[in-house]
């Protein structure tokens, strides 16, 4: 940066073969986009800092005179010296960053220097990429008025088009299409040739985007009087669009005019001729289509299954939807990450839950495992009809495959468990769920051990009250005297209402200040109340306690 700092060195004026516009400096407000540059005003002896053009009393001129003496290269300053400028430290720094257009006009004024394609692409995505748009369109007039050094040959800068179409997305992104077409004729008339068809596809998409569908076709007609061959994303564009306005009989003819060009459909063209097909209500067409995809060899995505089954099911056809679930699954056609939780919904939500659980097996038998929602839908929907060996057995194979439930549904299990008088099966998923990551916590305890206790089965019972005691989820001597007491009554505890007393432990476990409960006619009152405790008699078997003075 020396050459900017010292009045003696001279500057060589190098002569190129185009024109060039140089703009002026910026001043520390952007400026209203112009659409040409004017040209610079005569370079003084010393080419000027680009503090120069900023206001003399904004209070980093000296900052940022300084930032540019430590940072730029004491020789000539070269495109690759200013790009990694702007890269490496201007535009990280927190007070600069929003400087870095003025650096980069400011480097454009100094007789030596030319901008490269590399600076230009830089300054263009930046600006795109911080949506300053308005400076933009201004900076590519630039560009077609001073070209990159790579176009003083035969042949135009191969990194003009990936530039101008970086612009025209980012105008398209806002909707700005005029500012868009502009970036595209200024392109045309750089490039060697003609544009490529994702610039077409850019475009059309962003019509289509933006509701203005005649317009995409006529851009559409422009690209084939080009000879501009459409690609297979052109026409997924254009099928979509007559889709989104309700001319489905001309997405089809787009479909066929696809294949006639030769221009092979994928699964983006075949979904959206399926749902197009759902919408009009022509099911068995929609599902031809499917089969057809199968025999073209093209893949199901996540989003055909999701169109085919939810679509059906959301008409009622659910049986049907089941029939063609499995028979993709046997076909072997079936996407990984397909999440069957839909149709298990359906299904158990109209009590079918047998139908729900031979759909899952056959996707889980051909690899395709479901997710742990829809599991634990089918677990629930199996509980409240009351098959616990189906839920058991659904909970055991989840747990063997890792994956883990929720502890409400792991615990409603087993209290339903419980309830059928299997509390050593639920006890044996208790162990297989510890060994897979899934800890007990306070209310499967008790839920096992008054299981037990209902089952007369003292001493299954009394060891996991000592694990409770060894793991703290016993909080003082009154529970434990508790849970003792109703081991040792064996089936006595079905006398009174086993829902009670789940309510009650569970105020017990979540609310350390809540009522203490104990069970019996009076046995072991006299433990609680050396602690103060005052008893009060819910039921014959209940006592609930409370400390006296605690509101």
């Amino acid at each position: 940066m020396s050459c900017l700092l010292k009045p003696e060195q001279t500057m060589v004026l190098k002569k190129f073969p185009k024109p060039r516009s140089n703009p002026p400096s910026l001043p520390l407000s952007p400026p209203p986009p112009t659409t040409t540059l004017p040209p610079p005003p005569s370079p003084p002896t010393t080419p000027p800092l680009p503090t120069h053009s900023l206001s003399h009393t904004t209070p980093t001129q000296s900052q940022l005179t300084h930032f540019l003496q430590t940072h730029l290269p004491p020789s000539p300053i070269t495109p690759n010296h200013l790009l990694s400028f702007l890269k490496t430290h201007l535009h990280h720094h927190p007070k600069f960053t929003h400087l870095d257009l003025h650096v980069f006009r400011h480097a454009a004024s100094l007789d030596a220097f030319r901008h490269h394609h590399s600076t230009f692409e830089w300054m263009a995505r930046t600006l795109a990429t911080t949506d300053r748009l308005d400076d933009l369109l201004p900076l590519l007039q630039f560009m077609v008025s001073n070209p990159c050094p790579c176009a003083d040959g035969i042949f135009s800068c191969p990194r003009t088009e990936p530039i101008f179409l970086c612009a025209i997305s980012s105008f398209c992104r806002v909707g700005r299409h005029d500012d868009a077409l502009v970036c595209f004729d200024y392109m045309r008339k750089l490039i060697d040739g003609l544009p490529s068809v994702a610039v077409y596809n850019v475009l059309i998409h962003s019509y289509v985007k933006c509701g203005e569908h005649e317009k995409a076709l006529g851009f559409y007609d422009g690209m084939i009087r080009d000879r501009v061959k459409p690609d297979v994303f052109t026409f997924n564009i254009l099928i979509n669009g007559y889709c989104r306005n309700s001319q489905f009989g001309l997405a089809l003819e787009m479909f066929k005019e696809m294949r006639i060009k030769g221009c092979a459909p994928n699964v983006i063209s075949f979904n959206t001729l399926i749902q197009g097909f759902f919408r009009e209500r022509k099911f068995e067409e929609g599902i031809r289509m499917a089969f057809e995809m199968i025999e073209l060899g093209c893949e199901f995505s996540t989003v055909t299954c999701d169109i085919l089954i939810g679509g059906l099911c959301r008409v009622g056809r659910v049986s049907e939807a089941c029939n063609l679930l499995i028979d993709f699954s046997r076909k072997g056609v079936m996407p990984k990450g397909f999440d069957c939780f839909g149709i298990i919904e359906r299904l158990c939500k109209d009590g079918n839950t047998g139908r729900a659980v031979e759909v899952m097996d056959e996707l889980w038998r051909k690899g395709n495992a479901p997710s742990l929602v829809a599991c634990t839908t089918l677990i629930e929907g199996l509980r409240r009809l009351g098959k616990t060996e189906e839920a058991f057995m659904l909970m055991e194979k989840m747990l063997k495959e890792s994956i883990l439930p929720d502890s409400v549904t792991y615990n409603c299990l087993l209290r339903a468990m419980c309830d059928a008088g299997k509390a050593t099966e639920a006890n044996k998923l208790r162990l297989l769920s510890s060994s897979k990551g899934l800890d007990p916590d306070g209310m499967t305890y008790n839920i096992l051990v008054y299981g037990y206790s209902r089952e007369g089965r003292r001493k299954e019972g009394q060891t996991l009250v000592d694990e409770m005691l060894d793991r703290g989820f016993i909080p003082d001597i009154a529970t434990y005297n508790r849970l003792v007491n109703g081991l040792s009554k064996g089936k006595k505890v079905e006398k009174f209402s086993f829902n009670a007393i789940m309510h009650y432990v569970f105020l017990l476990m979540s609310f350390p200040s809540s009522p203490r409960m104990e069970y019996g006619n009076g046995e072991g009152k006299g433990l609680g109340n050396d602690r103060g405790l005052t008893e009060y008699s819910f039921c014959p078997c209940i006592t609930v306690s409370k400390h006296e003075g605690r509101r």
